[in-house]
């Protein structure tokens, strides 16, 4: 006998509770002020790769699976700024991620020239195969809740932010680890006053998107599936950067 579909409540709160687990011992560590511009390197080189260089090409290939039109437009509001700039300051996202590396004293081939560590090239190479599932809530829950997504989910979900003022987002750059810890020119900064810019929201519309249209419990269930295969694979890219910055777990 099939099982009954779970309400959205329920569902919403099963997607939460794994999105709660989204947290990783060494982020502490390498947005703290022990990490060296090394290590931070092999950290970076490896978010590049994995998914920031191409994050709107795999938001395009669920926005291709033709979901209904409101879906739709959200994707492609979030297509359009990553790939853009245009809802923030004109210029991609994966080319503002470039500056604030610039800002770090790494240039853009220091990155082109990267190879992903195998636990990474496992995850991107799910990112691939979920993004082109025929089920784009499958593909949209990888990337808008899962990508996108982090332990801060649940507060944002049930108090949502409300758009910054731009002495909010200057007053964030300030005590940013980058900035606090490793003294970057506030100039190089724009990848992160455009998220600050266009986040609030945000967070809503990728689990609207996902709750909403998952029609079955089976949908569900495959929706579930994925998110929990993603936590996986992310928590072991996680381990193998952090072991290929020799760091230590307390």
């Amino acid at each position: 006998m099939a099982h009954k579909r779970l309400s959205r409540t329920q569902f919403l709160e099963r997607l939460l509770a794994i999105m709660d687990r989204k947290h990783h011992w060494a982020w502490p560590i390498i947005m703290g002020p022990g990490i060296s511009k090394a290590q931070l390197k092999v950290h970076y080189q490896q978010e590049f790769l994995v998914y920031v260089r191409d994050f709107p090409v795999l938001l395009a290939r669920v926005h291709g699976q033709n979901p209904p039109p409101d879906v739709r437009r959200m994707l492609a509001e979030n297509i359009y700024e990553e790939d853009t700039g245009g809802l923030s300051f004109g210029r991609s996202h994966p080319e503002l991620f470039n500056e604030m590396m610039c800002g770090l004293g790494f240039d853009s081939d220091v990155f082109r020239r990267a190879k992903l560590l195998p636990a990474s090239a496992r995850y991107r190479a799910w990112l691939e195969k979920v993004t082109a599932s025929r089920d784009w809530v499958v593909g949209a829950a990888a990337l808008a809740v899962f990508v996108e997504g982090s332990i801060k989910d649940r507060q944002e979900i049930q108090t949502p932010s409300k758009p910054k003022t731009q002495a909010e987002i200057e007053a964030y750059i300030d005590v940013h680890p980058l900035i606090r810890h490793h003294g970057i020119d506030r100039q190089h900064m724009d990848l992160i006053r455009a998220h600050q810019k266009v986040e609030a929201g945000h967070r809503q519309d990728a689990y609207t998107m996902v709750v909403n249209y998952a029609e079955s419990r089976s949908q569900q269930n495959a929706v579930l599936s994925c998110v929990n295969k993603g936590l996986s694979l992310w928590m072991a890219y996680r381990d193998s950067v952090a072991k290929a910055c020799k760091l230590k777990k307390a």
